[in-house]
């Protein structure tokens, strides 16, 4: 209830604030949408006969002006929901990564699993934590086309669009929920050099560095580089170690090339090490919903090497733009899991992957103001992907196979000799005894169980995309966006896995050892085309610019396979011909029906949606304030779902889930007063993702989800910031700066039936700085009220019983930061 209340109090704060604020002078003042000065360290205000105009609406992707080489369009004049973030805006909201940034974007979560490895994105209901993602990311043009990429540390970073709903038409496969692109600082408009540091408790600690130069009028580099960590914020209550810290550095550099006025080349590298403690999951009581500590008696662990590098080329013709995007990507880590969670020794896992990639994109587009604009393209990528992932089954769990055989074992000789005795006249209370004392003066019996899961896959795929789209100037305040896209994917999976179990029989002195194996070799592959349409409608409301649209779009998912299952299957098979190897060596065979079933199993189907979406973009009260709006409705069939895979539980896997659809509201809403010293933003979405179609088998009954909501996703999703600025001079440039941030959002369901949930919490954040010419000194505190959630649950078998597991969210931390420009 306290959550609630604070963000009931700052949002109706900054409302009253923008709407009913009055000048010194006793009369209303003239309201900007936001202060650009604040935002960009830039004073924009025009004076117009010595008086200040402070009433201009400006739009913040006009504030960054950054090359799109697909759209002909601002964001704000196109028919989609999108969110707009400058580097003065990441600053102050302390933005680290994309995670950081989630909060305060309508309908977007990218919540904390453990490690940079799990980077789930959820959108308007859509996402997953395995396999493909729904959500596009593109870093200074370049695609990245591995998932495991997506969580980096984000720095020297100019600006970030967020898109919300379908972006195929023009971005292409995974992005059914939207896109995400950020800019790096441009060195032909940015010069000198920064320099950051800061430090927290839990020993939170962070460098950077970064030098803008140009050589000359056509041709500026730079080069930045970062290092960070902490000490971590969970103990293992096992080993007394912590369980989250983290150390990562990189560098990038950038290099612009301008000969003539109508060509330019862009050159930009960027690499990032990563190392980390992860997965600090403890268990969960889904009643009380308290978290242990994590207790894990193996470490969990994540490593990471990512390079990315682009070229990009841009030709201006006479009323078209050509550009070209190439780019290479690759990125080798290392997970350990301890995949029980516990104290005890069941399985761990030790998953290492290498992927190499190769995009080309080729893009020509109209500028000018015509009354039809277009833009054309074609696009290919090429990804290479090698993952090993052998589970090793450790002690705790061989022994109770050990038991289980042994039992039987001693079982069937112990009723063999009470057998024989009986039948030769002993009464049976005798011969049970002496059947017993027989066994255990021989030796006794027992069993000795060992078991392994080597596993190597490759699994290429290409992608290849031809698209179109028009915006056409119907009347003069009603445009028609008219797009195609052809998409086609080719996914392959060559596997080379195998299962071997072998048992030492201990029978009354004597000893054998028998080994049963089962192995899977084979390559398969599978074809995906889709068209991608959009039709979109805005009309102009007045000469602010404000306008209202109407859309209509379709998103998709690839489709893949579940090489998270095999462990899985070749457990089963083991378990299932455990009688033959009680002979002597047994190794299982398959047979093409055998295979044809496996990759059955292991495939999941692409995701495809429809969307349909009215919004609006409203400069409001004579430019005061910027309001967002959209509700939308979507509809996915084979729903991508990630699950426990099979029968045992030892990790997830992607089914398709039938059908289901999600139908929600956004709102954003920004502005600034009192001569642009306030500037305060708060938004809000409400998101109903259910299942319409979707149900599973378990011990031979039917079990319907239809109506349930979708896990993972929250139904409210919840931001407001202000900040206010003192001038300590006449000068802008000397200041002292407060301000406070609330985020909120749930409930969050945990699973497709809807058992357990994180219920609706909020967070409070505050932060204050002295700016002083070109130095910032901030101070800042996050969760200041320590509120305990949960980021994360899920509920596993690994142990023999099911049992419940979460990632708590952090805790209050402080920090300061100081940040320098040369």
């Amino acid at each position: 209830m306290k959550n609630y209340k604070i963000t009931s109090l700052l949002v109706s704060v900054l409302f009253f604030s923008a709407v009913h604020v009055e000048s010194r002078a006793g009369s209303p003042a003239s309201c900007p949408v936001f202060s650009l000065e604040g935002l960009t360290g830039v004073n924009t205000a025009e004076r117009v006969g010595g008086i200040v105009d402070t009433s201009r609406v400006v739009d913040l992707d006009e504030v960054v002006v950054v090359s799109q080489p697909k759209e002909v369009l601002s964001l704000r004049q196109q028919p989609l929901s999108s969110s707009v973030f400058t580097g003065r805006d990441l600053g102050n909201l302390g933005v680290r990564d994309l995670g950081d940034l989630s909060a305060y974007v309508p309908s977007f979560v990218m919540p904390s699993y453990g490690s940079r490895l799990t980077s789930s994105v959820y959108v308007r209901g859509i996402g997953s934590r395995v396999n493909n993602p729904a959500v596009g990311i593109y870093v200074d043009g370049i695609p990245l086309v591995s998932k495991n990429s997506y969580n980096f540390h984000a720095y020297q970073i100019d600006r970030i669009d967020v898109l919300r709903g379908p972006q195929g038409t023009l971005y292409g496969m995974n992005t059914e929920g939207g896109l995400v692109r950020l800019y790096s600082k441009n060195p032909m408009k940015y010069r000198g050099t920064d320099i950051r540091v800061g430090v927290g408790t839990h020993f939170y600690r962070n460098i950077e560095f970064a030098h803008y130069h140009d050589m000359a009028d056509n041709i500026g580099f730079s080069v930045a580089g970062f290092y960070t960590g902490q000490n971590g914020f969970f103990r293992n209550s096992t080993t007394g170690r912590r369980a989250d810290t983290s150390d990562e550095a990189g560098g990038k550099a950038n290099f612009i090339w301008q000969p003539t006025t109508r060509f330019t080349l862009n050159l930009v590298a960027d690499y990032q090490y990563a190392r980390q403690e992860a997965f600090p999951y403890g268990v969960y009581d889904a009643d009380t919903r308290d978290i242990s500590a994590p207790s894990t008696n193996r470490p969990n662990g994540y490593r990471r090497n990512m390079f990315n590098a682009g070229l990009g080329l841009v030709y201006n013709a006479d009323g078209l733009t050509l550009t070209s995007q190439t780019s290479y990507q690759f990125l080798k880590d290392c997970m350990d899991m301890d995949q029980d969670y516990l104290p005890q020794d069941y399985m761990h896992l030790c998953q290492r992957q290498m992927m190499n990639a190769l995009t080309q994109e080729l893009t020509l587009k109209s500028s000018g103001d015509a009354a039809w604009q277009h833009s054309s393209g074609v696009y290919f990528a090429y990804q290479w992907l090698r993952t090993s992932a052998p589970v090793y089954f450790d002690d705790d769990f061989t022994s109770r196979i050990s038991t289980g055989i042994g039992s039987a074992m001693y079982a069937a000789i112990y009723q063999a000799m009470v057998d024989r005795m009986t039948s030769a006249g002993m009464p049976q209370s005798v011969a049970e005894g002496m059947a017993a004392n027989a066994i255990e003066q021989a030796g006794g019996v027992s069993a000795d169980v060992s078991m392994s899961v080597p596993a190597l896959f490759h699994t290429p795929q290409a992608n290849v995309g031809i698209y179109h789209e028009s915006n056409i100037r119907l009347v003069p305040r009603l445009n028609l966006t008219l797009g195609l896209r052809y998409d086609y994917n080719r996914v392959n999976l060559s596997y080379d896995t195998s299962a071997s179990m072998a048992v030492t029989a201990n029978v009354m002195g004597a000893s054998a050892t028998n080994t049963l194996t089962s192995a899977l070799l084979r390559e398969v592959h599978d074809d995906y085309g889709q068209l991608l349409p959009k039709v979109g409608l805005s009309y102009t409301v007045d000469r602010s610019g404000s306008n209202i649209y109407a859309t209509v779009s379709k998103g998709y998912r690839a489709g893949g396979y579940n090489i998270q299952m095999f462990s899985d299957i070749l457990q089963s098979e083991l378990t299932a011909n455990s009688s033959n190897a009680m002979a002597g060596d047994y190794e299982v065979t398959h047979t093409d029906e055998d295979y044809a079933r496996v990759n059955n199993t292991i495939t999941y189907k692409p995701e495809e949606s429809w969307n349909y979406e009215v919004g609006a973009h409203l400069n409001l009260f004579g430019g005061m304030m910027q309001a967002d709006l959209a509700a939308y409705y979507m509809t996915i069939r084979n729903q991508q779902l990630s699950v426990m895979a099979g029968d045992y539980g030892f990790g997830r896997m992607m089914v398709n889930a039938g059908r289901s659809r999600s139908l929600g509201f956004e709102a954003a809403l920004r502005g600034s007063a009192i001569d642009n010293r306030l500037s305060w933003a708060a938004t809000y979405a409400y998101t109903r993702a259910t299942f319409t179609e979707y149900s599973e088998t378990d011990d031979g009954n039917t079990v319907s989800y239809e109506g349930n909501r979708i896990p993972f996703v929250p139904g409210h999703t919840i931001s407001a910031r202000a900040d206010m600025r003192f001038p300590l001079a006449r000068s802008s440039s000397r200041s002292i700066i407060v301000g406070a941030d609330v985020t909120a959002q749930g409930p969050i369901y945990w699973d497709e039936a809807n058992t357990t949930k994180q219920p609706f919490y909020a967070l409070l954040g505050l932060h204050a700085g002295v700016q002083w010419g070109n130095t910032v000194v901030r101070l800042w505190c996050r969760n200041v009220t320590n509120t305990r959630f949960a980021t994360f649950a899920f509920s596993s078998s690994a142990s023999g019983r099911e049992l419940w597991f979460a990632q708590r969210g952090n805790p209050v931390q402080a920090g300061i930061d100081l940040q320098l420009h040369i």
